[in-house]
């Protein structure tokens, strides 16, 4: 089928180059680099800002750089990055849950609705900002965009559900696990933490968010206390989860702070089960990285994780931690896996995001 090229150019929306590489962030470098592969006469490019972390180097995709920084992103989405549209006549492609608002809006990814989901989980006068900032963005999406994409069929569900959006202005565009092939592991995560030895750990990893559920871990812990927790993560100001200080007084739980991507490899492949008991995930990158190294994954039964991991998991009741670990496992379906990572992987999820903004253009 012959390429029907936009009559206006794609401008990637380049905020997620002053984050920190977590899973939103991993997601649009991950997608840019494969779809840089598949381009060539496509009108495609990127605004970068003035203190950008990293700069890309795209063979197909342009740079352009920007002369405003980024300090505040509501500036930088609202004002800069749609001023740059305008001028550029371009049609915007946002991978970060936010977009301009109104019909500047472009091609916008709504990972997920956590902030209308679990409104509960917003108290502090800071969470509460992300909610309103976080809630503005889904609706302005889901209303303007010209075509909204996400992550799962999970999440693509619950914005129908919110916004009352008709099907075929979603688009799914997964998640992958391809940028792990590529790290090395590093082992000297085991000389800071020797109390942490092979196939006697549970693991597990995100940013210590309410919703990556650690009261889970610290109930299971506290009434297991013959098995050991390893949790790695950092605390997002704002978001932080009410157990950590609990989890700090207890001897079979070691909280190991930042790890390194090579750390958490490692610890992947050495852990007895890497434990993700997350109560909302719109799609739930780390178990899929442990797969890939073959490691046992025990997941919550919520939101998008059976969709995703299906009998590759073991699965928990995210709001009950009375539970048997060694009986969850021997359940899993050690044949599922290579099925699970054949279908999630960047290059298809670029090769489908290429179809939507090229084969089909709405700009």
């Amino acid at each position: 089928m012959e390429t029907l090229y936009p009559n206006r150019m794609i401008l990637i929306n380049g905020n997620f180059l002053c984050r920190n590489l977590t899973g939103i962030e991993r997601f649009a470098w991950e997608i840019c680099k494969r779809l840089d592969k598949l381009v060539s006469g496509e009108k495609i490019s990127i605004l970068v800002p003035k203190n950008a972390k990293e700069t890309p180097e795209f063979e197909n995709i342009k740079t352009i750089w920007s002369e405003k920084e980024i300090h505040g992103f509501p500036k930088w989405d609202l004002l800069d990055f749609r001023k740059a549209c305008g001028k550029l006549n371009a049609t915007g492609l946002n991978f970060s849950n936010t977009a301009p608002l109104g019909k500047n809006c472009g091609y916008a990814f709504i990972h997920d609705i956590y902030a209308r989901d679990f409104p509960e989980d917003f108290t502090s006068r800071k969470e509460i900002l992300i909610k309103i900032y976080s809630r503005l963005n889904y609706w302005n999406i889901a209303r303007n965009a010209k075509k909204i994409l996400t992550v799962s069929n999970f999440s693509k569900k619950q914005i129908q559900k919110a916004y009352g959006v008709d099907e075929s202005r979603i688009e799914v565009i997964p998640n992958g696990y391809d940028h792990f092939k590529t790290i090395e592991e590093d082992d000297r995560i085991f000389e800071r933490f020797p109390n942490l030895t092979e196939n006697a750990f549970f693991f597990t990893l995100g940013s210590l968010q309410k919703r990556k559920n650690l009261k889970w871990i610290a109930e299971h812990a506290s009434n297991h206390p013959d098995e050991q927790f390893a949790i790695s993560g950092k605390v997002i100001s704002g978001l932080e989860s009410n157990e950590i200080s609990e989890l700090q007084r207890m001897d079979n739980v070691t909280l190991l702070g930042y790890v390194s991507d090579g750390e958490v490899k490692a610890l992947m492949k050495k852990c007895r089960a890497f434990v993700f008991p997350s109560y909302y995930e719109g799609f739930g990158i780390p178990p899929l990285e442990a797969l890939s190294i073959g490691a046992k994954i025990i997941v919550a039964k919520a939101a998008s994780l059976p969709e995703i991991y299906g009998n590759a998991a073991g699965y928990i009741d995210p709001e009950n931690a009375d539970c048997d670990l060694d009986d969850i496992l021997g359940k899993i379906d050690k044949n599922e896996a290579e099925k699970v990572l054949s279908e999630y992987t960047y290059q298809n999820s670029a090769e489908k995001l290429f179809n939507v903004l090229f084969k089909n253009p709405l700009c």
